[in-house]
């Protein structure tokens, strides 16, 4: 049966895109290098028709497959298990852009693109695709639609979810389903775009999309802000928001530890305020002018001194120090990887109860794990915290992982829970935490889940064993 299916693959996409010797780590090792797998082969289709014929190919013979994007994400959703039975479906060669219809704002995409080359083919056309995130090198449009992927410009734009207007879309059976509508307004039964998109590759095969764009903005401000206590962050942004509107397309916190990473393994990038408990760094885009746009945001930032919601800034003077500001922020995870292996969280809280959940999550972190160090940032705008715990000073990283992960997780899960927020806010499911998703969903969401993945996927041939538990 192996050799049958092999050969049926080679015949779709030709013999030189089905990989099954040789080092296939880049294929079969998560980002985090967590995960490691075993293919039976990874096939690079380059059209959506060889897409659904692999797809059939696989129903045939029986084999599940796992579709993979850039393989940037982070809960081990994008590789196989360990049975070298599973057919990694690669999405990489389908890469064009199919069309950019200025007119109706929107972009078409093929799930292989990478997200930097189309946020720069909408720039070619003085658009904007605001979708950013650190990875955005290398994932791709359709890895982002399928985790409903986030990132640093959400409180604007909203997730990948709110930048897709519609989908072309590979199902179990090998059916293809064209719903590419530039349609802003289509009220015409079940919402299939929103169905597949977050569903992690568990559903079907996302191979194209229709992306909404935005004009370019005329001006943009970026400046980093030194804030005492996380109560008068949520206060700036609060002033932020009243003050410039819309125009707020960024709000990040930075907590003093997180930075102090970056400076022990960066020590090249400048930090250009002194420490602070927490550095907030805002940006702000305007369609009018570069004058309008600092007038605003100087007000503002005045505003800020005068309430005590800041104790100093430093606004961007160029482009260049726009980049290097942003660069200190992104530099954040690379930095914890630096200093070894730690604890990650992904997770989202009402920002009204930001304070008061890294307080007390802080202070049970602190009792039960003396010496854990806390590397809290990320999206306070959205409330989305990576909350993340490295081992104490002078301790093993992978036996302090090994040792306290679970008992860490279950704390700071109990914690999420307690103050109303989830515990994947951006990243995903996965299989990284498949069997916590029961513990912390409703029972009747489970079975709605469960029902709708043994609607469209009754022999569970797409990611099995990812989101929903077998």
């Amino acid at each position: 049966m192996t050799a049958a299916l092999l050969d049926a693959l080679r015949a779709i996409v030709g013999a030189p895109q089905v990989l099954t010797d040789g080092d296939l780590s880049a294929w079969e090792v998560d980002w985090r290098k967590r995960y490691r797998g075993k293919a039976l082969a990874v096939v690079r289709p380059a059209s959506t028709a060889e897409v659904a014929a692999v797809v059939r190919a696989c129903a045939a013979h029986g084999a599940s497959i796992v579709p993979q994007g850039g393989n940037t994400g982070l809960v081990g959703g994008a590789v196989p298990d360990a049975s070298g039975t599973q057919v990694v479906l690669s999405l990489q060669r389908l890469n064009r852009i199919r069309e950019i219809d200025a007119a109706n704002l929107t972009m078409t995409v093929e799930a292989g693109c990478v997200l930097q080359g189309v946020q720069e083919a909408a720039a070619a056309q003085g658009l904007l695709f605001p979708l950013s995130l650190a990875a955005e090198g290398s994932c791709t449009i359709g890895g982002n639609l399928a985790t409903n992927a986030g990132g640093t410009q959400v409180l604007r734009y909203g997730n990948a979810r709110e930048l897709c207007l519609g989908l072309e879309v590979v199902t179990p059976d090998g059916e293809v389903w064209d719903g590419l509508s530039g349609l802003r307004k289509d009220n015409t039964g079940y919402d299939l775009r929103d169905l597949y998109i977050g569903s992690e590759g568990t559903l079907g095969i996302i191979t194209a999309a229709v992306l909404k764009l935005h004009p370019q903005p005329a001006a943009q401000v970026t400046a980093l802000a030194a804030v005492p206590t996380l109560e008068q962050a949520v206060g700036l942004l609060q002033l932020a928001q009243a003050k410039l509107g819309a125009g707020l397309t960024g709000f990040e916190v930075m907590g003093a530890f997180a930075l102090e990473l970056v400076a022990k393994h960066f020590p090249q990038l400048r930090q250009p305020l002194p420490p602070s408990p927490w550095t907030v760094l805002l940006e702000q885009s305007d369609t009018e002018s570069a004058e309008h746009a600092r007038g605003l945001f100087d007000a503002m930032l005045e505003a800020a001194l005068e309430r005590g919601l800041i104790t100093d800034a430093v606004v961007a003077e160029s482009l260049e120090q726009s980049r290097s500001l942003w660069h200190l922020r992104e530099s954040i995870p690379l930095a914890q990887a630096e200093e070894g292996l730690n604890i990650k969280h992904d997770i989202s809280v009402p920002v009204s109860r930001i304070p008061a959940f890294v307080a007390s999550t802080d202070a049970q972190i602190a009792q039960r794990f003396p010496g854990a160090r806390l590397v809290n940032f990320g999206h306070l705008g959205d409330g989305n915290l990576h909350y993340n715990v490295q081992a104490p000073e002078g301790v093993g990283a992978a036996a302090f992982l090994r040792e306290h992960e679970a008992a860490v997780n279950a704390l700071v899960y109990d914690a999420v829970l307690a103050h109303g927020g989830s515990i994947s806010a951006e990243h995903g499911i996965g299989a990284l935490k498949r069997d916590e998703l029961p513990r912390r969903k409703s029972p009747v969401a489970l079975q709605l889940m469960r029902a709708i993945k043994h609607a469209l996927d009754p022999a569970n041939r797409m990611n099995p064993g990812r989101v929903i538990a077998p």
